[in-house]
């Protein structure tokens, strides 16, 4: 038996092994040919070079907010555009010229039109506290940055993520105030299930406008007025409708007359997820049931008399 599937098992390994390779090949044509150059150092952690000075090849630790993952920025937007797009054509020169890094880099609106976002951010508490000095790239990495659309869970974990990035890193959190870094989960202990609400809903379902019902959700609000009330989300208008759950609700189907049923593709939210027949049913069966207590107290009346 071992012997008849060996020939079997080897033409699958070949045929794994060939599709990997097909799949690593057409990511790299996608990547222009000159980022090879970069990753080449900034794409490790280590990288080496050949000191004339001492006239031998030394090998030196990248610094780690220098490293770029390669795997993240062939699964981001920006794969297909040249280091150089956005930074200096000089950083083509190594070693690289000292005075490049105080140099004005190029930003986000450079290339994107994000006027309405841009009008948002600067009323959020981030620029409020720090002025402008909080800048896109803080929140959305270009060498990491990608679109999640169907997958629920991992659109909560990715854009969460974005948040714990600093509030949950207290060298990052620091760079910013001299505040301590607070504790999320004492700061969150008003709210019940902690873990369920972290990875099934984001930071800016309750941390954004209520009201706020555009695709730019950048309006981040100071804490104090932040969603506290359960019924915002828990509820036959959900605020989950207009945030979350926003593009799904343009593809809602009630087939089974639950409300908000769009939601219960990824979880059943107590109060969102209503049905209509229940519902009905519920209130035939309270109706009866006080009919009923009606009819007797009546009933034990008469028979008093």
């Amino acid at each position: 038996m071992t012997t008849r599937l060996s020939p079997f098992l080897f033409f699958l390994f070949l045929f794994v092994s060939q599709a990997i390779i097909l799949q690593a090949q057409d990511e790299e044509a996608i990547m222009p040919e000159s980022n090879h150059v970069c990753l080449k150092c900034h794409g490790h952690k280590y990288y080496s070079f050949f000191n004339e000075y001492k006239d031998l090849t030394e090998r030196k630790l990248m610094n780690p907010y220098f490293v770029i993952d390669s795997v993240s920025y062939l699964q981001g937007e920006h794969k297909g555009h040249s280091c150089t797009d956005c930074h200096s054509s000089d950083y083509e020169n190594y070693p690289h010229i000292a005075d490049l890094k105080i140099q004005p880099k190029m930003t986000c609106v450079d290339c994107h039109d994000f006027e309405v976002i841009a009008t948002e951010v600067k009323k959020s508490v981030h620029v409020e506290a720090f002025g402008e000095f909080f800048h896109c790239e803080l929140c959305h990495d270009p060498h990491s940055n990608k679109l999640v659309k169907s997958d629920m869970a991992e659109l909560v974990l990715y854009n969460n993520n974005r948040c714990l990035n600093c509030h949950n890193d207290a060298d990052k959190y620091q760079v910013f105030t001299s505040h301590e870094n607070p504790q999320l989960l004492s700061t969150h202990d008003w709210l019940p299930n902690q873990a369920l609400h972290f990875t099934r809903v984001r930071c800016i379902e309750c941390h954004t406008s209520v009201t706020d019902t555009s695709d730019a959700v950048h309006h981040i609000l100071p804490k104090e007025q932040a969603v506290h009330n359960c019924n915002e989300c828990h509820s036959e208008n959900s605020l989950l409708r207009d945030k979350l759950y926003k593009h799904q609700l343009k593809q809602d189907r009630s087939e089974f007359n639950f409300y908000n049923s769009f939601i219960l593709n990824d979880a059943y939210v107590i109060g969102a997820n209503r049905n209509y027949y229940v519902n009905l049913i519920s209130l035939i069966i309270f109706g009866c049931t006080l009919f009923g207590i009606i009819i007797h107290v009546i009933l034990r009346i008469i028979k008093r008399k």
